[in-house]
């Protein structure tokens, strides 16, 4: 149920009425009419552009249309007042049976807030990614966070979706990795190593030379890098994506599909996609002009082998081959793209960090090619994270010597806190995660704010049946909630109708965050009306020694908490049914 979809066909209807009366000509378009809450809600609950998008097409002035409009909206039973506003602006206030209608269906309606906008939709949902040649670190988790939750938002709207990860080990980083994993190997044969610049010294990496080590022995030590590198190279890959995995666990993220960027190479798959490109006429020899910021002595022209990504809203054409007849980076991440779209996927959505900035354009222009604009490509930049504590920046991990990694963030705050938090703003804004600030208990942690109220509502319904009231939705669905008048009430219940809404909104969006915003919005709500029922025993859920009063007043805890649930279960947060 989306009571703003329904208003806006009753707006159609009544348009509709208007043609067949002759005030409006036939042929109208109506796709740009809209329902939304008002900028301001002292001007009421909805508000409908109808007579402003419709003069200019109809001939008509736009407040002639909305006053015509207005009388018959005025007519139907859900619609207390509608008022034209401005040049034709249309606002409209809703009975208070409307909204407490709303509350019956979040009851009963185990769907509530669900759409069907993206049945019969697949989308693939790539995300983390991190190159496995380490652990993960803070910024990786506010991505992984990020994506699940995406995930969950649009399997919530509809769709059929797919979780995966692209394994990056089939470039240079995962023979710099193996050979890392050999010094700790050698190590573990009680040898003096020394770390060149660009291998990784982390700890991370001591347990995999012991595990190489006892696997293998000491069949490797003194052997030159052809006998062990590819041996190697497997076995470091492999142990870094166990403790990738395990790291995704423990934030409570599980991926559906694991996709090796090595077997794309030696199978045809990159030269497969390349051909369905080049049938396109997009694959050509040329040379490119400098890059920005070189002066001709700095650049040597080469021909190369380059894909036409202009014809498709890049900046440049791209290189896919380099003169020696090796592939480009970019030649993999088209065929695994290719890859997908040949899946069947309706939709493509890549999550990377910030740093990614400059592969967006070409890659979306590579999706456009392969499927002839057919199969849209979005592309999530995260931005970083700051992470303080006690004041200061917190920087050093003990594991990993450079960074903070994703299990510390969740030994020090814990899954759903950190969950919670990552989603507070916006992906493409930076995010300050200060550690004593998000799990202090205040009005200014969201994650709290959102639990307590949460746990406030089960409270009370725990009270309610200790004194002989009935919990089951359908039960309090069944109670006259006529009595639900007072401002604060009505506020709470006009916060619940836009559930279904923002659900469909911020899918479309892909905006996650979205979720995190509604769901403090409606918990400051719910406070403030708890709040009021400190001052006025009237508007306290429980009526004490009134059970008969206290099973209609329970309802709207009831749905509250329903819907804080259904939210909280899309951003991967566990309710919590008591604060401790």
């Amino acid at each position: 149920m989306n009571l703003f979809s329904d208003i806006r066909v009753l707006v159609v209807d009544c348009l509709d009425a208007m043609v067949a009366e002759g005030a409006l000509p036939e042929g109208l378009d109506y796709a740009n009419v809209t329902v939304e809450p008002p900028r301001d809600p002292a001007h009421g609950d909805m508000a409908t552009n109808a007579a402003m998008v419709l003069a200019k097409p109809a001939g008509l002035k736009p407040r002639d249309i909305a006053e015509t409009l207005s009388e018959k909206l005025s007519a139907d039973g859900r619609i207390e007042l509608a008022e034209v506003a401005g040049p034709g602006f249309l606002n409209m206030r809703l009975a208070a049976s409307v909204w407490q209608g709303v509350v019956k269906t979040a009851l009963t309606d185990a769907g509530f807030g669900r759409s069907g906008m993206g049945a019969g939709q697949k989308v693939n949902v790539e995300f983390v990614s991190v190159n496995p040649t380490g652990p993960m670190h803070v910024g990786h988790t506010r991505n992984a966070c990020f994506g699940d939750a995406l995930a969950s938002l649009l399997d919530f709207a509809g769709y059929e979706v797919t979780r995966e990860y692209y394994i990056n080990d089939g470039g240079a980083q995962v023979d710099v990795l193996a050979r890392s994993v050999y010094l700790r190997y050698l190590e573990a044969h009680g040898q003096e190593v020394a770390f060149a610049d660009g291998t990784y010294p982390g700890d991370y990496l001591i347990p995999v030379g012991e595990a190489l080590k006892d696997l293998h022995g000491d069949a490797f030590v003194g052997q030159p890098e052809e006998v062990w590198l590819d041996e190697v190279r497997a076995f470091a890959t492999e142990k870094m994506m166990e403790q990738i995995r395990s790291d995704l666990a423990a934030i409570g993220v599980t991926m559906d599909r694991y996709f090796s960027e090595k077997s794309l190479y030696g199978t045809g798959r990159i030269e497969a996609a390349i051909e369905a490109l080049r049938e396109r006429d997009l694959i050509y020899k040329g040379t490119l002009e400098p890059p920005k910021g070189k002066v001709p002595e700095d650049w040597e022209p080469r021909e190369q082998t380059l894909f036409r990504s202009t014809a498709h809203g890049d900046d440049v054409d791209r290189p896919i081959m380099k003169s020696d007849g090796a592939w480009t980076y970019f030649a993999p991440d088209i065929a695994y793209h290719y890859d997908k779209v040949e899946r069947g996927y309706d939709q493509l959505i890549d999550v990377m960090g910030a740093d990614h900035g400059g592969y967006v354009k070409r890659m979306k222009a590579a999706v456009s090619a392969l499927t002839d604009g057919r199969v849209p490509l979005d592309i999530k930049l995260i931005q970083l994270v700051k992470l303080y504590k006690d004041g200061e920046p917190f920087k050093m991990s003990k594991r990993a010597g450079t960074f903070v990694t994703l299990s510390d963030v969740v030994d020090l705050v814990g899954a759903d806190v950190a969950r919670f938090h990552m989603l507070t703003r916006k992906n493409d804004a930076p995010l300050d995660f200060d550690v004593d600030k998000v799990t202090e208990q205040s009005k200014d942690n969201p994650v709290f704010y959102v639990q307590y109220a949460h746990a406030r509502a089960q409270s009370v319904l725990r009270k309610a049946v200790e004194m002989g009231c009935e919990t089951d939705p359908a039960a309090l669905a069944g109670q006259d909630l006529s009595a639900f008048s007072d401002e604060g009430e009505l506020k709470l219940m006009q916060k619940i109708a836009e559930w279904p809404r923002l659900i469909e909104i911020a899918a479309r969006l892909h905006e996650p965050h979205r979720v995190a915003f509604y769901l403090y919005e409606l918990a400051s709500e719910f406070h403030a009306l708890w709040n009021k029922g400190n001052d006025d025993p009237a508007l306290r859920f429980l009526q004490e020694g009134d059970a008969a009063a206290t099973q209609a007043k329970i309802a709207l805890p009831k749905a509250a908490a329903i819907v804080i649930s259904q939210g909280l279960g899309i951003l991967g947060v566990t309710p919590v049914d008591e604060m401790r």
